[in-house]
């Protein structure tokens, strides 16, 4: 992919999403992790956030007892995740956020390994995917998980997102805002219509935080902006950890569609 340093904010995003967290999307967080996981709780584990964005999964891991260190390249999700932890763990030794970059060798050398690697819908975004997969990998410890989810290759489908990507994020505040309605009617508009002649109108936009506590909306926002934009086969995933001593435990596919394939990998030896 040609990186020519246009980058979403999306720390920016994130900070809006925090005005709609509540304790519901905070518990439904807790069971993705516990489920993708197949853990009841994370107590005495090493838990590293790569992209903490909101900090909503790294309070997550930290509720579950984990011991949490979360770092994010955008400066304003580092804030948004340092906000979570005054609300919930103010002055918490268990919890450390910092900036940090997966790309940067320094960053990455300095972290040691951990028995959780959590990094849901970043590595696709650095510009670098298989650069940033490399360097996740190399911070689980041995029998360690990582869990993480990468944009499915949709083939032609994902080139038309990825100029739509570029063309959001070069445009002005007018442009992407009608760009986000158009999207939200072609994302949105089959199930909208679906609802309604079920006599439910909206109840799924309504229900979304079912999934992973997120909102529609800011979730909406998030893939229509999110640029750098990769995608990846399962298969070329499952080839890629295999070759480095991880074995595939968890799978959630989006069949083929639009959206991440959610995987949980155990390292079983030391490369």
């Amino acid at each position: 992919m040609k990186n020519d340093n246009l980058r979403f904010g999306f720390g920016e995003n994130w900070t809006r999403f925090l005005s709609v967290l509540n304790e519901e999307r905070i518990i439904e967080a807790e069971k993705s992790l516990k489920h993708m996981l197949e853990l009841t709780d994370l107590t005495s584990k090493s838990f590293l956030d790569i992209g903490s964005g909101s900090g909503l999964f790294s309070l997550a891991a930290r509720r579950l007892g984990a011991r949490v260190y979360s770092f994010d390249y955008d400066p304003q999700s580092v804030a948004c995740t340092n906000e979570l932890k005054r609300l919930y763990f103010n002055d918490d030794s268990n919890w450390i956020i910092e900036e940090g970059n997966v790309l940067d060798d320094n960053c990455i050398n300095s972290l040691g390994q951990y028995d959780v690697v959590y990094s849901w819908g970043v590595l696709h975004h650095t510009g670098r995917m298989w650069t940033a997969l490399d360097n996740a990998a190399g911070l689980v410890k041995p029998g360690g998980a990582l869990f993480i989810s990468i944009y499915n290759d949709q083939g032609r489908t994902s080139l038309l997102w990825t100029k739509i990507k570029r063309m959001y994020n070069h445009s002005s505040l007018v442009t992407r805002n009608l760009i986000l309605l158009f999207c939200c009617l072609r994302l949105w508009g089959p199930t909208t219509i679906r609802d309604i002649l079920k006599g439910r109108p909206f109840s799924t936009w309504r229900n979304y935080e079912d999934n992973r506590g997120m909102s529609p909306w800011h979730d909406i926002v998030d893939w229509v902006g999110g640029y750098p934009f990769e995608v990846a086969k399962p298969e070329e995933i499952f080839d890629f950890f295999r070759n480095k001593g991880f074995c595939l435990t968890k799978l959630k596919t989006c069949a083929g569609g639009l959206g991440c394939n959610e995987f949980v990998f155990r390292k079983v030896y030391t490369e």
